[in-house]
């Protein structure tokens, strides 16, 4: 059974740091391709970036690179992202997710679950 809970979310100003944190069952966490996804109000929800159990990441948006940063804790389970440098852009519900690497295309998840989410605003 996946299990995942986010938490870490809140509010900052422009220029701010937050880290977001996300602990997986041991069983999601040892098989599953991990990582972070986010929507904005009126937008659609976009893939952030995606950890995979290699070691290797793969950051899907070109705005979060130099400032956004994803780490896994094996012991604790857990993936975290810290977000330095935050514009109200970055304003969004963050969700955890896991998924299964796609064998035909190299550091690809295929996602099926995602968790609540929690909410990141940044705002002078």
């Amino acid at each position: 059974q996946v299990q995942l809970a986010e938490s870490g979310g809140g509010s900052v100003q422009p220029g701010g740091s937050l880290r977001l944190s996300c602990a997986a069952s041991a069983s999601t966490y040892s098989s599953r391709c991990l990582g972070w996804f986010r929507q904005a109000p009126g937008n659609q929800r976009e893939e952030v970036v995606t950890s995979f159990r290699s070691g290797r990441t793969v950051y899907r948006q070109d705005s979060v690179k130099d400032r956004f940063t994803i780490s896994r804790d094996n012991a604790k389970n857990t993936i975290y992202l810290q977000m330095n440098s935050l514009k109200p852009e970055d304003t969004a519900v963050y969700s955890c997710a896991a998924g299964v690497p796609r064998l035909s295309v190299t550091l690809y998840c295929d996602y099926d679950f995602w968790g609540q989410g929690t909410q990141v605003t940044v705002s002078s």
